[in-house]
């Protein structure tokens, strides 16, 4: 009798840790364990960002700066700053995998220019991949290489693979700006001839994986 006394409260016990741990561990924890992020710039972030809301297995996107030599950049300064405009995006890998994503950021936009993307010009403003780990370093550089050596694109890939520095949110003004101000957005993505180059590019491929841009 005593030694199931002694079970019964050997057993409270741990019932007892069990449910202490567990109030401990809050749903973003677990969220945050089967979450990614991939940060890639690719001209206008208003545009990428609103592509990659629109790619399924992407949760959400801000827009911000990275890969330049200054701190804490603004829309103002970031040019002057070498830092490119980017988004950083968190995805669910059980629904969509980085090299996937990569997938779609090449067919999203112009790789080949070095100059820029369509309207805007200017380092700013031009492609890269910023890598978060090996991992993702490995799977960037094989699409690339198998991109380039596919012969789909009629000249050499511009884009710049890079570890990722610092991102710097952009302005809150900037973020969601394809909804917050759908009249502009659309008038300066059409007036930037984005899409239409896109099509040009890529042909019948132009978008893949975007549900709508």
């Amino acid at each position: 009798m005593i030694h199931a006394q002694q079970s019964k409260g050997a057993a409270l016990l741990c019932s007892c840790a069990l449910a202490i741990l567990l109030s401990t561990i809050t749903p973003k924890s677990f969220a945050a364990d089967e979450t990614k992020t991939a940060i890639f710039a690719g001209g206008c972030f208003w545009c990428v960002e609103s592509d990659f809301d629109n790619v399924p297995g992407v949760i959400s996107t801000v827009s911000g700066y990275i890969g330049g030599n200054t701190d804490s950049p603004t829309y103002k300064n970031h040019s002057a700053g070498k830092h490119r405009e980017a988004v950083e995006i968190v995805f669910d890998p059980a629904k969509v995998s980085f090299a996937e994503l990569v997938e779609v950021l090449w067919r999203s936009v112009n790789p080949t220019d070095a100059g820029g993307q369509f309207c805007d010009r200017g380092h700013s403003y031009t492609t890269a991949i910023y890598t978060l780990d090996e991992t993702q370093a490995d799977v960037a550089e094989a699409s690339r290489s198998g991109l380039q050596e596919s012969g789909v694109l009629s000249k050499p890939i511009a884009t710049s693979i890079e570890p990722a520095t610092t991102f710097w949110p952009a302005e809150d003004y900037h973020q969601d700006y394809y909804l917050k101000n759908p009249i502009r957005y659309k008038f300066y993505r059409t007036s930037c001839g984005r899409d239409k180059q896109v099509r040009i590019v890529w042909g019948e491929q132009a978008h893949a994986g975007i549900s709508k841009h």
